[in-house]
């Protein structure tokens, strides 16, 4: 997980991620994700991007539409953070502490508490 600021598009963040996907693996992303440059770094680590395709996209790449449902776990799991009022409005400003109260409440849903 890496924390950004908000004015930060995801696909900024997107090639720095690649490079802790393990080899082989599969990459699923939104349309925001679909973009040559991520697709060639995903490629050249052996990993393929599930993505779909933007409409204006002139080469069409594969896509797992049943694969990509499976994101929906990912943004339940945000959904699921933000109910807690510190997360969604970020009240602490210092990177680190954000980031811990984002691992504690993670904890605390694991645990089902």
């Amino acid at each position: 997980m890496r924390l950004t600021g908000g004015q930060v598009h995801d696909a900024c963040e997107a090639e720095a991620l690649i490079e802790v996907i393990p080899e082989g693996a599969t990459l699923l992303g939104d349309k925001g994700y679909d973009s040559n440059a991520i697709r060639e770094a995903a490629a050249a680590r052996d990993i393929w991007a599930n993505i779909p395709n933007r409409s204006n996209r002139k080469k069409r790449f594969g896509f797992s539409p049943w694969l990509y449902k499976q994101r929906n776990l990912v943004e339940r799991f945000f959904n699921r953070i933000k109910q807690f009022r510190g997360i969604a409005t970020r009240y602490d400003k210092c990177p680190e502490n954000y980031l811990a109260a984002i691992k504690l409440v993670c904890v605390r849903l694991w645990c089902g508490a």
